[in-house]
């Protein structure tokens, strides 16, 4: 009998310490892709990519069940002119849950407008952070944008738990582009392919210019949204502090990319927060929004009076 026990002991155990850290669900959508190539490869790359970000282990830390971050990657592919080649757009979105409560606050909510790959149906998905470009780039070029995602989920998460808590995964993230697949057709891993892409979003979380960042994130989350449900006041006054130190950053560094991917995703979550705030809160709220978020600046106007 204590054998069996021990054995249920062990089993539990192991189960709990390589527990894999990505709830993900993966979207392919096959829409724009002509009817020459058969449609079960696109449910087979759905299976794939689903198994790549779920079964893997990322990280060396132990992840209970409900420890798991939810995150969704919608893949929208369309056939270019090359045989099994493929350019997609890749939507990013991953959630926190806040303490005390049920809701989940968003952290990213990105689309990577850049993604040039190659697949074969049962194609084996492969990727090694030693070496992150196989010898044909398109093919290691989707593991790779996949595996860059991933690290920055585990980044912006931890990073919303502890300061400076994402650096070893943004670090990770950046070892992906220092090493990125290179071919005709390959972007977003390089300074000159844009002025918004993967490889200026992890520059601007390394740069020790914009440190401030980590403090954000960090008070955005922790200090603020983990307060709501203790303290709705606190929690405010907290945020509205991280939009005024949001102000500064952009002030000093305008136009950076770090900036508008910290507001995508969050206008209906901020809106929701200040709409119950004193009236001179929610004036200062509304007025740094609708200068940091161009975006939703006309909704920020409206819906915060």
């Amino acid at each position: 009998m204590n054998k069996i026990i021990l054995f249920f002991y062990f089993t539990l155990t192991v189960t709990f310490v390589s527990a894999q850290e990505l709830n993900a669900r993966v979207t392919v959508v096959a829409n724009r892709v002509g009817n020459t190539v058969n449609r079960s490869t696109f449910i087979t790359l759905q299976t794939a990519l689903n198994n790549f970000l779920n079964n893997r282990k990322w990280t060396k830390d132990a992840y209970a069940a409900n420890e798991k971050i939810d995150c969704n990657f919608l893949l929208n592919l369309e056939q270019t002119s090359d045989a099994n080649v493929y350019s997609a757009s890749l939507s990013v979105q991953a959630a926190r849950p806040v303490f005390n409560t049920s809701y989940l606050s968003p952290i990213i909510n990105y689309k990577d407008d850049n993604v040039l790959f190659k697949y074969v149906e049962f194609q084996i998905l492969e990727f090694n952070e030693s070496r992150v470009s196989g010898s044909d780039a398109l093919v290691s070029n989707l593991t790779a944008v996949f595996a860059y995602y991933a690290n920055l989920v585990l980044a912006f998460d931890n990073l919303s738990f502890a300061p400076k808590g994402g650096d070893v995964y943004f670090q990770k993230a950046q070892n992906i582009i220092n090493n990125a697949p290179d071919g005709r057709g390959i972007s977003g891993w390089k300074a000159f392919d844009g002025i918004r892409n993967r490889y200026w979003l992890v520059e601007n979380m390394l740069n020790s210019r914009y440190n401030i960042m980590h403090d954000v994130y960090y008070n955005y989350y922790r200090l603020g949204m983990d307060k709501l449900y203790e303290d709705e006041n606190v929690s405010r006054t907290e945020l509205l502090n991280v939009l005024n130190l949001l102000n500064s950053f952009n002030t000093e560094n305008p136009n950076t990319m770090i900036n508008q991917f910290f507001f995508q995703g969050k206008s209906t979550e901020l809106i929701k927060i200040f709409s119950k705030a004193k009236a001179m809160d929610k004036a200062r709220a509304s007025e740094l929004l609708q200068k940091l978020d161009l975006t939703n600046a006309t909704t920020y106007k409206e819906q915060l009076k």
